[in-house]
């Protein structure tokens, strides 16, 4: 008998289960070919449809105008920290970054090696316990782009709304929380992510980049690093990880037959509800790492009063079937990543452990 496993892995992270048993039978005879799909050819017309209608899923599902083009990329969001300012960065211009975390500092980094970056907004200070309120940005006329990132997975933190009348571009690494919630596309020029959270298994990054965005293109920018590449060759210059894309395919059918994104925003909310429930409701037994008007509703971090009770929590938590728990050290104790795929009895047994180690303890 299969032991009962709770996945609350940070990335790669839980898949649907329909999603996962439709792949199994598939997996050595797609469409009756007598070959598994990472056996084909990228150029086949097999695959070509596989990889057109995860376009047009994603199209549907998140609302995306005609205006706009879907990329299907390699190298994760880590080298779209380096593309963009490649693409978009021009002399005389400068990248603003709000700076929320680990995964925003990152792609400044990158960017200062391309071209002038300056930091618009950051909650280091309070080692990121919040999101930076718009109005407090700051903002120039020379900005090439500001970049966000929309969900810290490491602290737990998450915008709760974006502004709509920048006068520069807004770029959004939305890796940890593309399509748990509904947005407005057209307040973005660029969205990008990598798929092992909320799309799929990890190897591919979609990127949704606005036509106007893309109207200059820049000379000298190596091939595979030009964006025109891939757009001139709709994702299929080179081998696409063809796998994952079947695979975020599958994810995208998924979300639509469940309802499509405003009812998974629903759940979403409603299962991060429960675990804040049981931290706020503990009289301070556990203690959220975010300001609750910035809590992220993708992963929850957590700590407990002293670090053998982290660990003793975490402990038991393990024997019980609860997998990736652990938090990320810049942060310590525990973190419940509780991605579009992880279902509300997986966090309402969370919530029960949590309330029983208490009482115990």
């Amino acid at each position: 008998m299969v032991k009962t496993i709770y996945n609350f892995n940070a990335g790669p992270s839980a898949l649907p289960k329909p999603v996962l048993e439709k792949a199994q039978k598939e997996f050595l005879n797609f469409k009756d070919s007598g070959m598994s799909l990472m056996e084909m050819s990228h150029r086949s017309k097999v695959y070509e449809d596989v990889h057109n209608e995860a376009q047009s899923l994603l199209k549907e599902l998140m609302g995306i105008p005609e205006d706009y083009r879907i990329l299907f990329l390699q190298g994760g969001a880590s080298l779209q920290f380096s593309m963009i300012p490649m693409n978009f960065l021009s002399s005389g211009q400068r990248a603003n970054y709000v700076l929320t975390g680990a995964w925003s500092e990152k792609a400044l980094k990158e960017a200062t090696f391309i071209g002038e970056t300056t930091v618009a907004a950051s909650s280091k200070g309070s080692n990121y316990t919040f999101i930076p309120e718009a109005s407090t940005w700051s903002l120039q006329p020379n900005d090439a782009y500001i970049h966000i990132t929309s969900n810290n997975t490491i602290f737990g933190t998450q915008f709760q709304g974006f502004p709509d009348s920048l006068k520069s571009p807004l770029i959004a690494d939305m890796s940890s929380d593309i399509l748990s919630r509904e947005i407005n596309i057209e307040n973005f020029s660029m969205i990008y992510a990598g798929a092992q959270k909320n799309l799929g298994p990890s190897g591919v990054t979609v990127a949704i980049i606005k036509e106007d965005l893309l109207s200059d293109k820049k000379e000298n920018i190596p091939t595979m690093l030009n964006y025109h590449t891939h757009l001139e060759a709709n994702s299929l210059f080179n081998t696409p990880p063809t796998y994952s894309i079947y695979m975020l395919r599958n994810v995208l059918e998924w979300l639509k037959h469940s309802g499509g994104v405003s009812e998974i925003e629903q759940r979403n909310h409603e299962k991060a509800a429960s675990i804040y429930e049981a931290i706020d409701q503990s009289n301070g037994f556990y203690t959220g790492h975010a300001e609750r008007n910035s809590r992220s509703n993708m992963n929850i971090t957590f700590n407990l009063a002293t670090e053998e009770l982290n660990k003793k929590f975490l402990a038991l938590a393990k024997e019980r079937g609860f997998v990736g728990l652990n938090g990320h050290r810049s942060v310590g104790g525990c973190r419940a990543s509780i991605y579009n795929a992880v279902p509300l009895e997986a966090c309402l047994a969370l919530c029960d452990l949590m309330k029983e180690f208490q009482k115990k303890n």
